[in-house]
């Protein structure tokens, strides 16, 4: 038991750091940002977003333990490849923050999360081979990059 908790804290340790290290060295470009640019009309408050994103860096990281936790030998190159589509989906979502509120390059930013949202079903398809649990834990996620993709080009349009 006790490794299965370890296993299922450092697993959401990574995922949560992730996102609260993005989000604390972009932090005033996303306060003064959000606030100045001009948005579509489905965009949420800027309270809604730390709220949103801590549920999902825990799923992620749940399901990122259930995957590790898989031990059977003949899943041992699947689940490889899929943690490894899951870092680099985790890279690829840390370094959006840079591109949108530091370079302040909402193209690039919609691009980078076109990008995202093709690792993160990618990641979906391979967690689906090993646990199937741990895909579905992923697809909350998809969808509020979707949502994400909305805002990013509504706000690149908007405001290009």
């Amino acid at each position: 038991m006790e490794e299965k908790l370890k296993v299922y804290t450092v697993s959401v340790l990574i995922a949560v750091g992730a996102g609260a290290l993005a989000a604390y060295l972009t932090e005033s470009g996303m306060q003064s940002l959000y606030a100045t640019i001009n948005k579509p009309s489905l965009a949420p408050p800027a309270i809604l977003f730390p709220i949103v994103w801590t549920v999902l860096y825990f799923l992620m990281g749940i399901s990122a333990g259930m995957i590790w936790r898989e031990k059977s030998p003949e899943k041992a190159v699947v689940r490889r490849r899929a943690l490894i589509v899951y870092a680099l989906s985790l890279a690829v979502n840390f370094s959006w923050c840079f591109v949108f509120f530091g370079w302040r390059s909402f193209g690039l930013a919609f691009v980078w999360l076109l990008l995202l949202l093709g690792l993160i079903v990618k990641t979906i398809y391979e967690y689906r081979k090993i646990n199937l649990q741990a895909a579905y834990l992923q697809i909350p996620y998809a969808l509020w990059v979707c949502f994400a993709g909305y805002l990013t080009c509504s706000i690149w349009v908007l405001n290009g």
